[in-house]
C-alpha cells in the first residue's frame, strides 16, 4: 500500500512541476514579447525559477523512497 502512496505523491509532484514550468516559461515569453530588450534578465530569472520548481519533484521522490 505504501508503494501506491509513493507513486501518487511522485505523480502529483511531477504534475505540479509541469504546470509550474509551463506558467514560468509562458510568462517569460510574454515578457520578452512585450520588452525584447530585457530578454537576458528575463531568461536568467526564468532559469532560476525553473530550477527551483524542478527541485520539488526530486525532493518528492526522495521522500517517497523514505516512506517505502
Amino acid at each position: 500500500m505504501s508503494g501506491i502512496a509513493a507513486a501518487i505523491a511522485v505523480g502529483l509532484a511531477a504534475l505540479g512541476a509541469g504546470v509550474g514550468n509551463g506558467l514560468i516559461v509562458s510568462r517569460t515569453v510574454e515578457g520578452i514579447a512585450r520588452q525584447p530588450e530585457l530578454r537576458g534578465a528575463l531568461q536568467t530569472t526564468m532559469f532560476i525559477g525553473v530550477a527551483l520548481v524542478e527541485a520539488l519533484p526530486i525532493i518528492a521522490v526522495v521522500i517517497a523512497f523514505m516512506v517505502m
